[in-house]
């Protein structure tokens, strides 16, 4: 069993940055994947960022390329998920997910996550 907490969420204008923290329960010497995934009201969940925690491999989705970064402590079992030039349209709920790693971490479907956060929420003004 995983158990994840997200924090970091807030509010913030338009071109600001926010930090999200993704503590989890499993040890970051074992093959994960960590991912960040977000959903707005009336719009099918989205995946954000993947990292491959062995590797330190990361994905990102189209829409947070240049902007989003991920990074983790392995000390902390945690994943950072760096946001930059935020803009209005990330603004979500962000929930961390975690899956045991098989072949790759690339998938940033939500089918294919089945360990899940609470979420944390993000707002962004204009």
């Amino acid at each position: 069993q995983v158990q994840l907490v997200e924090s970091g969420g807030g509010s913030v204008q338009a071109g600001g940055s926010l930090r999200l923290s993704c503590a989890a329960s499993v040890f970051f010497g074992s093959r994960y994947c960590m991912g960040w995934f977000r959903q707005a009201p009336g719009k099918e969940r989205e995946g954000v960022a993947s990292m491959y925690i062995r590797g330190g491999v990361t994905y990102y989705g189209d829409s947070v390329k240049g902007r989003f970064t991920l990074s983790q402590d392995n000390a902390k079992n945690t994943v950072y998920l760096q946001m930059n030039s935020l803009q209005p349209e990330d603004t979500a709920m962000y929930y961390c997910a975690a899956k045991v790693w098989t072949s790759t971490c690339s998938d940033l479907s939500p089918r294919a996550y089945n360990y899940w956060g609470q979420g944390t929420q993000v707002t962004v003004s204009s």
